[in-house]
């Protein structure tokens, strides 16, 4: 293999923005490596690698006692160009004396922008344009020493700059894709302004963890796989550091697809991985999580069956292999920030099992995705050798089925929706969609509805299709799929999958709704 080892960086200053994931991202597919860190660790993340740091959006006011804080004096100790984004754009007023209060309504959505002015940071955006807003208060008056590049109709100061101290800010979210012109404001910060080279791939993050992790290899390691590109690679990764001290386990927890059990295991014995151990605790997880009904509580549950089969069966290696020292994780980047657990300002959105009781564990975890996303993933799996239709293969989430039942869990709806998500799947391939559909699955509702089988009052399950486009799994839309799919896939349903008598589609995006139903 060949990796670049990271020679520039772009900090991204976390202030409980549900976007700041998103500014990484864009940052980061413009070749140059993007991270976050929080305001409190920001003078400690500074080396000579940084070239520029980018201040995120966020819930609160630059005005309430507890909204997050970076003193002018950081700022200014910085030396380095700043770019403020919505909340980072307020507080830049507010640190140097410009006037931010709170508006008469607030600006949502996509709104026309006008340059004002001529600058790098608006180099190649034409005079009007749509940038994505998503505020209520507003700066009013810039800072003294600031240039007023860009307004709305709303937003007089919609982006200003000092070029002087090099600190620059927006009120809209460049690296929303509906802001027209983001990515090239964006593109300009990083390399009109901080004067970045470029050249960022995804696996120097996946050579920085080999490589740090090399005092490793003598100890005894255990990656849980499900078949998903995610364990996938994190297995590939893990070899390479381990060889063959690395063991592989599938858990089949009843709530996972029927066919990945026998796909896994061969798959991974022609790879060449010795060991491969598969798990059959269909009846311990589903007969534990049966009548169990509220999302968090089902979360909870798989999550503590899944470590105490995991911790039981590490004891069981351990008699025929010697002690076990670590266990490998494929967490991603998103996994994180919708748990909750990267910033107090920042709400729990869900519990990813994975990360939420990774104490259950009694080993040391060691994740090599955990800053990198789906896409970036996808994209070492390719280099890995991977194929393709492995890489390529739908998100599904860690608790499986699980989270596809809403209310009450019980064996019929488990048969039920684990029937008609292969049918999902088998028409989005048949139709040549599969891959263009960022997530394509069936869910059950807990709700019976009166129709009519053979002339007969029929009362059954409703199943609800989702099909959703995205770029990371951060945001997403529904899919605008040929009506002819999506009736092939209702027809199927209601002739093939007993016990339903009703098929919907999901229109919701995210937000307001997640992609997953708990």
């Amino acid at each position: 293999w060949f990796f670049m080892m990271v020679s520039e960086r772009i900090l991204v200053v976390e202030f409980g923005s549900q976007y700041s994931h998103l500014i990484v991202k864009r940052v980061r597919r413009l070749g140059v490596y993007a991270e976050i860190v929080y305001p409190d660790e920001l003078e400690k993340a500074l080396d000579e690698t940084v070239k520029g740091v980018i201040l995120s959006g966020g819930p609160m006011s630059v005005y309430d006692d507890e909204s997050p804080k970076i003193s002018r004096e950081l700022l200014e100790g910085l030396g380095i160009p700043i770019l403020g984004i919505c909340y980072g754009h307020q507080l830049i007023a507010h640190l140097y004396g410009g006037l931010v209060r709170k508006g008469d309504a607030g600006e949502y959505g996509g709104v026309k922008f006008r340059v004002l002015k001529s600058h790098n940071l608006l180099k190649n955006v034409p005079i009007e344009s749509t940038v994505w807003m998503s505020h209520k208060d507003v700066v009013v008056e810039p800072p003294e020493g600031f240039t007023v590049l860009g307004s709305t109709d709303y937003t007089e100061v919609a982006a200003m700059a000092d070029d002087d101290r090099r600190i620059y800010s927006v009120q809209f979210h460049p690296e929303v894709v509906h802001s027209e012109y983001g990515a090239e404001i964006l593109k300009n910060f990083v390399y009109e302004i901080c004067g970045c080279r470029g050249g960022y791939n995804p696996l120097s993050i996946v050579e920085e963890f080999i490589e740090e992790n090399r005092d490793l290899a003598d100890a005894n390691a255990l990656v849980a796989v499900s078949g998903g590109v995610d364990s996938t690679v994190t297995a590939f990764i893990l070899r390479e550091i381990f060889g063959d001290k690395l063991h592989l386990v599938y858990i089949d927890t009843g709530f996972t697809r029927d066919r990945d059990k026998a796909f896994v295991e061969k798959f991974f014995r022609e790879k060449g991985f010795r060991h491969v151990h598969i798990l059959d605790r269909r009846e311990f997880f589903i007969s534990r999580l049966e009548g169990v009904s509220e999302p968090e509580e089902k979360r909870g549950i798989f999550s503590r069956l899944y470590f105490e089969t995991l911790n039981d069966f590490v004891s069981r290696l351990e008699e025929e292999y010697g002690v076990f020292k670590y266990l490998g994780q494929g967490t991603l980047y998103p996994d994180v920030v919708e748990t909750g657990r990267t910033s107090k300002y920042t709400d729990r959105i869900k519990s990813h099992h994975n990360v939420v009781y990774r104490e259950l564990s009694r080993l040391e975890l060691v994740e090599p995705l955990k800053y990198l996303y789906k896409d970036e993933v996808r994209e070492v799996a390719k280099q890995l050798g991977i194929p393709r239709d492995v890489y390529m293969r739908h998100p599904f989430p860690g608790p499986g089925y699980l989270v596809r039942i809403v209310g009450r869990v019980d064996r019929e709806k488990l048969r039920i929706v684990k029937e008609a998500d292969m049918i999902v799947e088998e028409e989005l391939k048949r139709h040549n969609l599969y891959e263009v559909i960022w997530q394509g699955f069936a869910a059950i509702l807990d709700v019976k509805t009166v129709g009519v089988k053979g002339d007969m009052r029929s009362y059954e399950y409703a199943v609800v299709v989702r099909l959703v486009e995205s770029e990371d799994g951060m945001t997403a839309k529904h899919a605008e799929v040929p009506h002819i799919v999506l009736t092939s896939i209702a027809r199927r349903i209601l002739d093939e999958v007993s016990g339903v008598n009703r098929v919907l589609y999901d229109l919701s995006d995210k937000p307001p709704s997640t992609i997953e139903f708990e």
